[in-house]
């Protein structure tokens, strides 16, 4: 059980990213077109809805795999990013607690990098509602590979807070693998879940990727200074290693899919 205070620390994070919302929307990655697929796969039909939808990044890698979306997002600033970049599509305010769509509305529910936010107790019984029957829950995150030595330096150098538990896979797998899709103590709505993980990766230079680690909620939430040093022992790493320290270079990535279908 979450404590009140792990709770409020979790709540700031949470609300951290509308201030940040232009620089998420210009340095977030999208996701890779096999893991929307992966995630799609079981769906019974084409209505899907972006739950926490941000600025749209998993939006746009819907729309181009050809399904009818709806996206949905608490926080203002983020959703009027949404609206100025996929000006076609349906979005609202809303949240994974509270949607405003009705039952059996969707025949997927999706999450890019959003889910671990969520209120489960709560959304559960929501997602469920609001799926069709046999319809699919899928979260997907985005992970650095720190397979690759140059990634797993940066972890280090940029801590728990540029990269966090969740942004490398085998401790993704390992939160994942915990989260109860279906309400603790309460009724199953959920099949058994699935993990897979697809390669990924993003076109940075140096300094674009220390704008994309700026866009964390654990450096957006610290005092300025100490957020700057951070970012600035990032960016001194990047600029000594030979694989980022020149020009254009691709982030090694994995998109990593959280899927379970509705009973």
């Amino acid at each position: 059980m979450t404590r009140p205070g792990e709770e409020n620390e979790r709540a700031r994070h949470r609300s951290s990213f509308g201030a940040a919302a232009r620089a998420y929307a210009a340095h977030r990655p999208d996701y890779a077109p096999d893991a929307v697929r992966w995630a799609l796969e079981l769906a019974p039909g084409r209505r899907v809805l972006d739950l926490g939808a941000g600025t749209g990044k998993l939006t746009g890698c819907l729309l181009a795999a050809g399904v009818e979306v709806v996206a949905v997002e608490p926080d203002p600033a983020m959703l009027a990013e949404l609206r100025r970049e996929l000006s076609g599509v349906r979005a609202v305010t809303g949240s994974a607690e509270s949607i405003p769509l009705p039952d059996g509305a969707v025949d997927a529910v999706v999450s890019g990098n959003a889910m671990h936010w969520f209120d489960m107790d709560a959304a559960g019984p929501e997602i469920a509602r609001v799926l069709a029957p046999g319809g699919v829950l899928a979260g997907l995150w985005n992970l650095f590979d720190d397979g690759v030595p140059w990634v797993a330096g940066l972890a280090e150098v940029g801590g728990s807070e540029a990269i966090g538990p969740r942004d490398v896979p085998a401790s993704w797998r390992a939160a994942t693998a915990a989260m109860h899709l279906p309400p603790s103590g309460g009724p199953a709505r959920f099949g058994a879940a699935g993990q897979a993980e697809f390669p990924h990766g993003q076109r940075r230079t140096a300094e674009s990727l220390v704008a994309t680690l700026g866009t964390k909620a654990g450096l957006l939430v610290m005092p300025e200074p100490e957020r700057q040093a951070r970012l600035a022992q990032a960016r001194d790493y990047l600029a000594g290693r030979p694989e980022t320290a020149g020009g254009e270079f691709v982030v090694p990535m994995l998109t990593g899919v959280l899927r379970a279908t509705r009973l």
